[in-house]
């Protein structure tokens, strides 16, 4: 089974524990923060995305998602049919290119099968799709990582994380969340980090 049959797969047997049908607290307090509503914004892995949907309801134009699943885009388009289809990417995170200013991770990271290949590849590609000066932000569990390789997403921790980032990024804040959800209070780390 393929990554997009696997997601697929969740997503029919609703297998999304991830889901928690509205905005991350985190991002969404982020994203209050934020005063330039002309920025280029992607959310890759953006599943249900309703990260996105708050940013357009926000009066950001240029926002983007991407996931490899194209069961949770169809639910986003019924959801808002407003949304600029062009802005909705149906595809692989690694095969897909372009520059933005701003990059949202919501856990991305963690659904990956968690090989050094797989880890390095995240972060080079991620700095890759950002501009000059661009920034990924957002949060990352932080929890053991699990030896079940069918029970994603996965685990990890500030230093691991830290170790795939820094040939390509400068660290702004990465700290565990104090404003996570009641279920995940505890589980998580938030972070901004600066592409080189």
């Amino acid at each position: 089974m393929n990554e997009e049959q696997y997601w697929t797969q969740r997503y029919k047997k609703h297998h999304t524990g991830w889901n928690i049908g509205y905005p991350s607290t985190p991002i969404k307090d982020y994203i209050d923060q934020l005063e330039d509503k002309e920025i280029k914004i992607l959310i890759p892995g953006a599943g249900n995305a309703y990260e996105a949907e708050y940013l357009w309801q926000q009066g950001f134009r240029q926002v983007h998602i991407l996931d490899i699943s194209i069961l949770p885009l169809q639910a986003f388009i019924e959801r808002n049919e407003s949304f600029p289809r062009s802005q909705v990417h149906h595809g692989d995170f690694f095969d897909y290119h372009d520059q933005f200013d701003l990059i949202l991770e919501q856990t991305f990271f963690c659904s990956f099968v968690p090989t050094d290949e797989n880890r390095r590849a995240y972060a080079k590609h991620m700095a890759s799709l950002l501009k000059p000066n661009g920034k990924l932000v957002g949060v990352w569990f932080d929890f053991p990582l699990t030896e079940d390789m069918e029970n994603r997403p996965f685990g990890g921790n500030k230093k691991l994380y830290i170790s795939y980032l820094t040939p390509y990024f400068k660290t702004i804040t990465f700290d565990r969340c104090y404003n996570s959800i009641p279920p995940r209070l505890g589980k998580e780390l938030f972070g901004i980090f600066e592409v080189l």
